[in-house]
C-alpha cells in the first residue's frame, strides 16, 4: 500500500485523485492547491462518494508520500497554442515544488506542460535520481496515435516517443509491414493537433490524461515492470543530452527500471534529433538567461 500525494487538484489532479481512492491500493492520500475553495471542494467531493478514506489537505506531508503527481501550473487553453508556451507561467510553480523536495527518496511523476523540460529542469533543481523523476505524455499520445492509425489499417501497437508536443515522434518502424512517409507525415500533422479539438470545445482534455496516469500510477503501485512511454532525462541515451524527452521505458515500484534502446529508421531518427535539439535548447537557455 503507499501514500500518494497531488500537487494540484484540477480536473486532471482531482479526477486522478477520485480513481486513487476508489482502487483500494493506496493508503492515504495527501491533496494541495494554493486554491483553498478548490482543495476543499475537491476533498469534499472525493468524500461524498462515500468509500471509508481518509484524506489530508496538510501541506507539510506531502514530502512523507511514496509518490507525488505534479499537477499544478496553468494548462492549455483556447489563448495558448503550445505546451512551450507554458513555459514562462509554470516555472514558478515548479521552483515552488522544487522547494519542498530536499532530501525527497520517492517518486515525482511530471503532468504539468510542458512535461519534458519541466521533467529535466526539476531534476536539475533538486537533484533527485532520475529514475524516481518521470514525465507523463507518452502514454497519451500513443493512444492517440492509435486512434488515427487505426483509420489506416494499422493495427499494431502504436508507440510515440519524443517530445509531448509539436516534436512527438510516432514509431512506424516495429509494424512488419512498411508505411508510406506521407501517410506518416499525414499521421504526425493530426498528431500535433489532436488535443486542440477538445481544447476548443470544452477547454481542456480531462477523461484520456486522467485514464493514463492512471495506469502509470498503478504500473509503480503494482511493480508492474512492463514497458510505458515516458518523459525521462537522458544522459547519452539515442544521442541526446541536457534534456528529458518520451522513451520506452520499464516501469516497477522503483520508478523508471531502465530505458529500452529501440533501433530507430532514419526518418525516426531525424525526428528524435529535431525533438531533442529543441527540448534541450530551451533546458539550456534557462539556466543562461
Amino acid at each position: 500500500m503507499f501514500n500518494v500525494a497531488i500537487f494540484g487538484t484540477g480536473r486532471i489532479g482531482g479526477g486522478v485523485a477520485a480513481r486513487a481512492v476508489s482502487s483500494g491500493l493506496i493508503d492515504n492520500l495527501i491533496l494541495y492547491d494554493n486554491n483553498q475553495d478548490l482543495l476543499n471542494a475537491q476533498r469534499l467531493d472525493i468524500q461524498h462518494m462515500g468509500i471509508p478514506f481518509s484524506i489530508s489537505t496538510n501541506y507539510n506531508e506531502i514530502v512523507k508520500s511514496d509518490i507525488i503527481l505534479f499537477t499544478a501550473g496553468s494548462p492549455r487553453n483556447p489563448d495558448i497554442k503550445t505546451r512551450s508556451d507554458l513555459l514562462k507561467k509554470n516555472l514558478p510553480v515548479v521552483d515552488e515544488f522544487a522547494a519542498l523536495l530536499h532530501s525527497y527518496q520517492g517518486i515525482v511523476i511530471v503532468i504539468s506542460n510542458p512535461v519534458d523540460i519541466l521533467t529535466w529542469y526539476l531534476w536539475k533543481k533538486t537533484k533527485i535520481n532520475k529514475n524516481k523523476i518521470i514525465g507523463f505524455g507518452g502514454e497519451l499520445d500513443s493512444a492517440r496515435f492509435q486512434y488515427e492509425a487505426s483509420k489506416y489499417s494499422i493495427l499494431e501497437n502504436q508507440y510515440v516517443i519524443g517530445e509531448h508536443g509539436e516534436h512527438q515522434v510516432p514509431i512506424f518502424s516495429r509494424y512488419p509491414s512498411e508505411t508510406d512517409l506521407k501517410i506518416r507525415e499525414k499521421i504526425l500533422k493530426k498528431l500535433q493537433s489532436s488535443s486542440m479539438e477538445i481544447i476548443r470545445g470544452k477547454g481542456g482534455t480531462e477523461y484520456a490524461p486522467v485514464w493514463h496516469i492512471w495506469r502509470l500510477l498503478q504500473a509503480i503501485m503494482t511493480n508492474s515492470h512492463q514497458r510505458h512511454i515516458c518523459s525521462s532525462v537522458l544522459e547519452g541515451e539515442y544521442g541526446l543530452h541536457n534534456c528529458s524527452l518520451g522513451v520506452p521505458v520499464i516501469i516497477g515500484n522503483s520508478g523508471i527500471e531502465y530505458i529500452e534502446s529501440w533501433n530507430l529508421d532514419e526518418w525516426e531518427s531525424e525526428h528524435m534529433k529535431n525533438a531533442g535539439k529543441f527540448v534541450s535548447d530551451i533546458c539550456r537557455g534557462i539556466f543562461d538567461a
